[in-house]
């Protein structure tokens, strides 16, 4: 055969200057170092030549020929151009992968054996730009994606489809511009679709856009560190992953979704490994989210949610809806938990716009440890009456099904809240908004929070714990503190403010049968009244001042020429509306109030008197240890 003696001819001549050999078949390039050509073995026939394990049909668009470069033996190299894509592969993987192309369409199956065989995993680097490309991968091993200036567009699918289901680490090197868009009305769950566990890595660029469902999806995790991924858009969740997510460091941009921004699911509901915990974890790095679909979360996770670092800003511009399968409504959150929410540290800005939005929802426990989370709201009550969806529903609610409405959070939890530590600053505007609630016992043993709310600055459906903290609550149209079980002050500074009659500035459940005790801490309380406590087991005493309360106003406590306790009147404050059916005065509100301020500070003593000084007004009480409440 001619092709057989010209291999062979090509063989017998390499000299000591020519380091590799080339066999092109097609748009495909099989390079082999010197040192392997001896592996080069022809069939019977002359119409099939085996280089390195692999098969290779002699056919006539088959060339070979002689360069004297070096070989990656670790790497496949992919291109794209304009008139479609060529594969180099070195002879050291040729037995390992198998590479097809049609045009721009490239597929590689890699071998199990490469696994075994190979001393380290196999590269993929993918460079180029085309408008009708693709790479897919199928294996059943760890390998490495490189994205170097890769700039792809699918007419047909996904411009990236990994169904090897190990670890895929996919690299964007340092300096390095990369876009991936996939095809609209297609069947793919992504523009990044990876079976395995999805690894981003490097200091690179990505900008992904999804035109049929997700922009990134992951069957496994998601880890992302060091590199900066854009999602334009996406028709569905900006980042879909199972098992877990975690982001490390970088940046993660989405700048519009047509659902959640990431949404984290298990991978099964039943038998699950131990790395299917449904959790997002933020340890680093910054997140960006934007989301404006209704009912639509910017970080959803079926478990919890882990912010120990970085920076995260999410804004909810969504509306809510109605779920008739759930009966009930169904409202946005920047951040929402199916289990609890835990922070340490870190910085979040999360800022919700639509009826009954959130910054924090969990069905669990929120914790906060340290860190720093800066909320508002603007939305108004999401309700369902009469069978019509209002978002900004401004009719009473007193006598509507709680599943009825949603009233827009800066943090709500289900099962239960404990701060710690960190600062909390929490502004709401729009009606029924509440700053933190939980809907069981709430904890405060530290921190610096402060909160101005037109409802409800802090509000638990158990009893409320304070042991210790800086906290300023400033509430325009309901109580600063509010406690349907028992409210315990042990530790901490306190200023809490309310509106005017039947609101106050802290409020127990008085009507069934809870209190207020005092053992510790200092308080500054006003409003149309107060809770005091009703018997001995409040251990510390507590005045009642004599004065209005107003913006930057000095409150003291003293005992003879002793000050027990100072307080300034926040510059939020600016008294409160008048008249007994809350109405929307806000912060602006015209008439001064507070009159009758309740301080409890370590130091008094019941039956004594002391000089309670406001603004520049000084009147003497009496310390009681518990008596009959302030509130009207």
């Amino acid at each position: 055969m001619i092709i057989a003696t010209l291999a062979f001819a090509c063989v017998v001549s390499m000299s000591a200057q020519s380091l590799t050999f080339n066999i092109v078949d097609g748009q495909v390039t099989y390079r082999i170092t010197k040192t392997k050509t001896g592996d080069m073995v022809f069939n019977e026939a002359g119409d099939q030549l085996t280089v390195c394990g692999k098969a290779i049909a002699m056919t006539e668009a088959v060339t070979m020929f002689l360069t004297d470069d070096e070989v990656d033996e670790t790497s496949v190299y992919i291109d794209y151009s304009s008139e479609g894509a060529t594969a180099i592969v070195p002879g050291d993987l040729m037995r390992y992968v198998d590479v097809v192309i049609s045009n721009g369409d490239v597929t590689v199956t890699q071998s199990s054996e490469a696994g075994a065989d190979t001393s380290g995993e196999i590269n993929y680097v993918l460079a180029g730009t085309s408008t009708d490309g693709s790479f897919t991968l199928n294996g059943s091993y760890k390998c490495t994606v490189i994205l170097d200036n890769l700039n792809l567009t699918s007419t047909t699918g996904a411009p990236l489809n990994i169904q090897n289901g190990k670890r895929i680490k996919l690299a964007l090197p340092e300096g390095t511009t990369n876009t991936l868009v996939d095809c609209a009305d297609g069947s793919q769950k992504g523009a990044i679709v990876c079976k395995g566990h999805l690894e981003f890595r490097q200091k690179g660029s990505l900008t992904v856009t999804g035109n049929t469902a997700h922009a990134i999806y992951a069957k496994e995790y998601v880890d992302i560190k060091n590199c900066n991924i854009t999602v334009t858009s996406s028709v569905k969740d900006g980042l879909n992953c199972n098992q877990y997510f975690l982001m490390q460091s970088g940046s993660l941009n989405i700048v519009a979704a047509g659902d959640d921004g990431v949404q984290v699911s298990y991978k099964d509901d039943t038998d699950r490994d131990e790395e299917d915990t449904g959790c997002a974890t933020i340890e680093g790095g910054t997140i960006t989210i934007n989301i404006s679909a209704t009912a639509s979360k910017g970080i959803k996770a079926d478990a919890d949610v882990y912010v120990t670092g970085g920076t995260v800003n999410i804004t909810s511009t969504a509306g809510g809806e109605w779920d008739s399968d759930k009966v009930k409504t169904k409202a946005s959150a920047c951040i929402g938990a199916d289990g609890n929410v835990e922070i340490s540290g870190g910085e979040l800005t999360l800022k919700a716009t639509g009826g009954g939005g959130k910054g924090i929802s969990c069905d669990g426990e929120m914790n906060m440890t340290g860190g720093t989370l800066n909320v508002s709201t603007s939305g108004g009550i999401l309700a369902y009456v009469n069978s019509t969806l209002y978002q900004n529903y401004t009719g009473n609610t007193d006598n509507l099904d709680s599943d009825y409405k949603s009233s827009p959070k800066g943090v709500k939890a289900d099962s239960g809240i404990t701060i710690d530590g960190g600062n909390i600053n929490v502004t709401t505007t729009g009606k029924g908004g509440e700053g933190i609630e939980s809907k069981a016992e709430l904890t405060i043993n530290g921190g610096t929070i402060y909160i101005t709310s037109y409802d409800d600055a802090i509000n638990s459906s158990s009893h409320m714990n304070i042991n210790g903290g800086d906290i300023t609550v400033i509430a325009s149209n309901n109580d600063g503190l509010d406690s349907n079980g028992n409210l315990y002050v042990n530790g901490g500074t306190i200023r809490a403010f309310g509106a005017t009659s039947p609101e106050c500035g802290i409020d127990a459940n008085e009507e069934e049968g809870y209190t207020v005790y005092f053992t510790g801490g200092s308080l500054l309380a006003a409003g149309g009244g107060n809770s005091v406590p009703s018997n001995s087991n409040s251990t510390q005493a507590y005045v009642i001042g004599s004065g209005s309360l107003t913006a930057g106003t000095t409150v003291t406590v003293k005992s003879g020429s002793e000050v027990l306790a100072t307080f300034t009147v926040p510059d939020e404050y600016k008294g409160s509306s008048s008249g007994n059916n809350r109405p929307g005065g806000g912060f602006g509100g015209s008439s001064s109030s507070g009159t009758s301020p309740l301080i409890t500070c370590p130091g008094l003593v019941s039956g004594q008197s002391y000089t309670v000084t406001i603004g520049s007004t000084s009147t003497s009480a009496t310390a009681k240890q518990y008596g009959s409440s302030s509130r009207p």
